[in-house]
């Protein structure tokens, strides 16, 4: 197969993913995401009911489809870390920054699909699914950092405390999302408390994964 063929069918596939996205999250918003079925989706995208699951395996996943992203951002994040700054420095300096950014992925949806995650249980659960795989890929890329043998209690509970401090900043982002509040108020309420969460980490993680000097 030629090199422009393959590149008309990834880009032809690419369109059709971001089709149905599209076209669920319209619904969605509309309706109500238990309101909403998978023929639903279909037929707004103009596809087979099998081309929605082809894509997106489950439901949720139309209306949470940054989960990868969600997962691994904060694993890039520390692997990438500078050389002499800990995983708990590298994480609060990214949060920082994707807080000013007004990123969706740590919560900046807008109210409107706020409502929409919160007024469903089942994407709600799903949410805490992610949460829960996010804490346990840093577990898994702690130990690696710092060479911990499988198993090794201290990368899990150094992931539990940076993961429970990225689910409550996250929590906290959708309650002021709720509150209708703009997007710089809440960049500014969320930065302060950010500065206050991961900083009240520094006593146990300020020395904990630090990246050798070059």
């Amino acid at each position: 197969m030629s090199e422009p063929t393959t590149g008309l069918r990834a880009m032809k596939k690419r369109r059709t993913r971001e089709n149905i996205s599209n076209q669920a999250t319209r619904l969605f918003l509309e309706r109500g995401f238990d309101n909403v079925t998978i023929a639903d989706v279909a037929a707004a995208a103009q596809v087979a009911k099998m081309t929605v699951t082809n894509y997106f395996p489950r439901k949720e996943d139309l209306a949470l489809d940054l989960q990868d992203v969600f997962i691994e951002m904060p694993v890039a994040t520390i692997r990438g870390r500078e050389p002499g700054e800990s995983a708990l420095a590298a994480l609060r300096r990214a949060y920082l920054t994707a807080v000013a950014g007004h990123d969706p992925v740590i919560g900046f949806s807008g109210p409107p699909f706020a409502r929409m995650i919160t007024g469903s249980p089942v994407l709600v659960a799903r949410l805490r699914d992610f949460h829960d795989e996010r804490e346990k890929a840093m577990a898994r890329v702690l130990a690696e950092e710092t060479g911990a043998e499988p198993g090794a209690v201290l990368p899990r509970v150094a992931a539990a405390q940076l993961g429970g401090v990225h689910r409550l900043l996250f929590e906290e982002t959708l309650r002021l999302t709720l509150e209708e509040r703009t997007n710089d108020d809440i960049a500014a309420t969320v930065a302060e408390d950010a500065r206050i969460a991961f900083g009240a980490l520094e006593p146990s993680l300020a020395d904990y994964a630090v990246r050798p000097p070059a």
